[in-house]
């Protein structure tokens, strides 16, 4: 268990430390740039959602816009599951 949580006074203030990853969405003829957001909370209302990974790019604009994200008991599973979800439409903005 790492120190910084216990900065946390109350459970439900949901503390969170913050991880950020970079990766470059492939689209026919570009690559777009994405940043991954993972929160680490320290006291998960689920034990099994201690990651939460999120995008901060929409795919699928032009339909119905979808937010990729991932939860996960591990920052990979997170992370691994965000991208897959962010891979699974394209991205129509900034065209």
């Amino acid at each position: 268990m790492s120190d910084w949580g216990f900065a946390q006074d109350d459970p439900r203030e949901q503390l969170a430390k913050v991880h950020t990853f970079s990766i470059k969405k492939l689209e026919p003829g570009r690559e777009v740039d994405v940043t991954i957001t993972v929160q680490e909370f320290f006291t998960p209302k689920d034990p099994a959602m201690l990651f939460f990974a999120r995008a901060d790019k929409q795919t699928n604009q032009q339909l119905a816009a979808y937010t990729p994200c991932g939860w996960g008991k591990t920052m990979l599973e997170a992370l691994r599951q965000c991208i897959q979800e962010l891979n699974r439409f394209p991205y129509q903005g900034d065209v």
